[in-house]
């Protein structure tokens, strides 16, 4: 199996959450930390991305953060994570953080999370990249995304099999077994073309 060293999340900022998707955020970025992967994500202090990056330095991970310059202190930089990368722009973020990773995980989030989600997909989709994506279904968060999906399908916008591109997972560990299974049989194209 090609290892997994750095897990890269994609969620939200915002405090006013369900307790339960900060606690699970915590519990991802402890379990990242405590399985030697490094935690790549968008850098900030708040939020899911807090909990996750505080998850993973309490259990004595590593944390990458990807901040652009003019987000620093709107999403309130972490400045306890083990590097912080300050960039230009919201696409050189994206960019970095696919670079730093192994592996996408996608949890609960807003508009922001949405756009990381569907260009990290829709890459693989055009053959850019083979990482494992696994959407973290909290409670159910993903189900309307996933009714969109079937509809495009049956509406004959979306050819590839949606199984084929990314995971769901219901918790925690289903996302690192969907990881290790999607890692089991990826192969690697050509990245280059990103």
């Amino acid at each position: 199996m090609p290892e997994i060293k750095a897990l890269c999340i994609y969620c939200g900022a915002s405090q006013n959450v369900d307790p339960r998707h900060l606690e699970t955020a915590d519990q991802l970025g402890r379990t990242a930390a405590e399985k030697a992967i490094d935690l790549v994500y968008g850098g900030g202090h708040s939020g899911m991305m807090g909990a996750a990056a505080d998850g993973a330095l309490s259990a004595g991970g590593r944390v990458i953060g990807i901040i652009p310059e003019h987000l620093k202190d709107r999403e309130a930089a972490h400045n306890g994570v083990t590097e912080m990368v300050v960039v230009d722009s919201m696409h050189v973020r994206k960019q970095k953080m696919f670079e730093r990773s192994d592996a996408f995980c996608v949890l609960p989030g807003g508009l922001g999370t949405l756009d990381e989600t569907f260009e990290i997909i829709t890459w693989k989709q055009l053959g850019l990249h083979d990482k494992p994506i696994v959407l973290l279904n909290l409670h159910g968060f993903w189900d309307p995304l996933m009714d969109m999906i079937r509809r495009q399908v049956e509406g004959g916008y979306l050819h590839n099999d949606p199984g084929s591109l990314f995971s769901l997972a219901d918790d925690v560990e289903g996302v690192f077994s969907a990881i290790a299974s999607a890692a089991d049989s990826r192969v690697t194209p050509d990245s280059s073309r990103l």
